[in-house]
């Protein structure tokens, strides 16, 4: 809501807009209109669960913006079913889109923007129909306990699915955040054990992220996994690589694998830098400030090149990062070249005889 809100409030500044609430009462989104500094907008608003009543408000008013909020509860009379249902979801959703190619047609047009609800897994709640008729679907996905907030496009008909959005939520509303990579590293101290950043790919964007990593050896019977912002299954399988292949002690220990900030990662290609942290962290010894690592790590302890490098290699530099380890990694200036597990440790930490063990 604060998001559309902030679309709608400035699109009215120069162009006629509707947003039309089912869920709130007008007071409520007049309120939110202050708070974010567009009291002052002509924004139309409309509390309406009536989709025949919004449908002939889009065809009659000649806006550029309509905002429906949300699809979930609005009705249309006739139409078996409590609003939410199918039957009720589908009927409305196919008024409005039609009273938006009618309007175009007649030479206004108007960009609908439909709220709906999502289910408990991600995916949009009601019948997949509703995706087939919208031309564009956009996720907005954020931590309860975190400010970061990312727009992400899961279907586009006129344009690419890989940009995202990266927003933070302030007492004032959403503020883009230019610098995705400076955000997650701010508060990252490299002089302690089990951290290692990863250069990911969020959309087209290569956000730099730091993997934490907590190893703890313990005395009950069954080891302690928790993984927060990573994928559990890619970080079971890199434990056990380290522990079969590697001979680290793993099966004693206690594993804990964080990303900072709140980000998330679930590509393979952060394997070597979680494989990274969690050794760190087993020998108590840092990696080095000036190096991050990315790469697949194979059961056999081999590595794998991750795709656009250059790219990687670019976001890192400029955040300060002088080395890149990795398979793949080519003859650039600092990117270190290895193609087993145990040879990327090794360049990164030392050898293991040599270094301080617990």
């Amino acid at each position: 809501s604060t998001l559309l809100a902030q679309a709608a409030g400035n699109v009215a500044r120069h162009a006629p807009a509707l947003y039309a609430t089912a869920e709130e009462a007008l007071d409520q989104v007049r309120a939110r209109l202050r708070r974010l500094g567009l009291g002052d907008v002509a924004l139309k608003l409309a509390a309406s669960n009536d989709a025949d009543a919004i449908a002939g408000a889009i065809e009659g008013g000649a806006y550029a913006l309509v905002v429906v909020d949300s699809i979930q509860l609005m009705s249309r009379a006739g139409c078996d079913g409590e609003p939410g249902s199918v039957s009720q979801v589908k009927a409305c959703a196919q008024t409005l889109v039609e009273a938006v190619k009618r309007a175009a047609g007649a030479g206004r047009a108007t960009t609908l923007v439909i709220v709906g609800h999502v289910t408990k897994d991600g995916g949009l709640a009601g019948p997949r129909l509703l995706e087939h008729l919208v031309d564009t679907v956009l996720a907005f996905e954020g931590d309860r306990y975190q400010d970061l907030r990312v727009l992400r496009a899961l279907k586009n008909r006129y344009g690419s699915t890989n940009e995202i959005g990266l927003f933070r939520m302030g007492g004032d509303g959403l503020a883009e955040v230019p610098d995705a990579s400076g955000l997650f590293l701010a508060d990252r101290d490299a002089s302690v054990s089990g951290s290692c950043v990863a250069p990911a790919l969020e959309g087209n964007r290569c956000v730099l992220v730091e993997v934490q990593a907590l190893v703890n050896a313990t005395e009950y019977p069954q080891p302690v996994r928790r993984v927060s912002g990573l994928d559990p299954n890619r970080v079971a399988m890199v434990l056990a690589v380290l522990s079969r292949r590697l001979r680290y002690p793993l099966g004693t220990c206690d594993v804990f694998v964080n990303v900072t900030s709140g980000a998330r990662i679930l590509e393979p290609a952060a394997d070597l830098a979680i494989a990274m942290a969690v050794a760190s962290a087993w020998r108590d010894q840092p990696v080095p400030a000036d190096l991050c690592a990315i790469g697949e790590v194979g059961l056999g302890g081999e590595l794998r090149p991750a795709s656009r490098y250059d790219a990687r290699a670019a976001e890192a530099r400029r955040l300060g990062f002088q080395r890149l380890i990795g398979p793949g990694a080519g003859g650039g200036r600092g990117r270190v070249v290895a193609t087993k597990l145990d040879q990327a440790i090794a360049a990164a930490l030392g050898d293991a005889s040599a270094s301080a063990k617990r």
